[in-house]
């Protein structure tokens, strides 16, 4: 089930909260388990902020809110808090996605979570997948997303982070970091243990609430040269 945590809190300072919380952004690369967050501020009092954050589970809340990072961060919010932040904790029973919520489901809980139970959920039946590191570089039905996520999952324990995402219609645009383990054999390249990391851009489009087709392009050259295959 997934999970909302609203933290309700007061400053006079926002420009440090917001340097604050980029901090924690960039140091918690990789490790974070949050899958969305947004800001607000009250039209009514501008001093009033709220922030709301997503995780896929409260599991992964709590994973989250025990790293160092977000400790440190938490004292040095309060420091430019007037008075004590509160926090309400939601589990959500119900949930109306965006696109751009769909896509972020795709990368966390699907790709890097491993519920593929779900892919029915998000992708088309006749979904359309580009990839130019298959061969035929275009191919159809969620069962290829199924079977390339199984490969991946079988050769590496990894994760995604989303650095940038840009939603227009039912188009969305993905920049990701993706990071892993390799611990089963890649394309004849048995297990190494490395740690490795690659960038990349997916571009979906959707049709009536699930992605219909998919571009991937990622540097699949550094991942095989990281694996001392190139």
């Amino acid at each position: 089930m997934k999970f909302v945590q609203i933290i309700d809190y007061r400053t006079a300072d926002f420009d440090s909260m917001n340097a604050l919380m980029d901090r924690w952004v960039e140091q918690t690369k990789g490790k974070r388990t949050a899958s969305h967050a947004v800001i607000g501020r009250d039209r009514s009092e501008a001093d009033h902020y709220l922030d709301i954050v997503e995780f896929d589970s409260y599991q992964e809340a709590m994973e989250n809110s025990q790293l160092p990072e977000t400790d440190a961060m938490f004292r040095e919010m309060v420091a430019l808090c007037e008075g004590m932040p509160s926090f309400t904790d939601l589990d959500v029973v119900r949930e109306e996605q965006s696109n751009a919520a769909t896509v972020r489901r795709f990368f966390h809980e699907i790709a890097a979570g491993g519920n593929l139970a779900a892919i029915d959920e998000v992708f088309a039946p006749d979904y359309v997948d580009h990839d130019v590191a298959n061969e035929p570089e275009s191919e159809t039905g969620a069962e290829v997303v199924r079977r390339d996520l199984t490969m991946w999952r079988e050769a590496f324990e990894f994760t995604f982070d989303i650095e940038r995402q840009v939603a227009e219609g039912d188009e969305v645009a993905v920049m990701w970091r993706w990071t892993g383990r390799h611990k089963g054999d890649f394309q004849g390249i048995p297990a190494t243990g490395e740690q490795c990391s690659m960038t990349g851009t997916t571009f979906f489009r959707f049709d009536g609430g699930r992605i219909k087709e998919g571009w991937f392009h990622f540097d699949r050259l550094s991942l095989m040269q990281q694996l001392g295959a190139a």
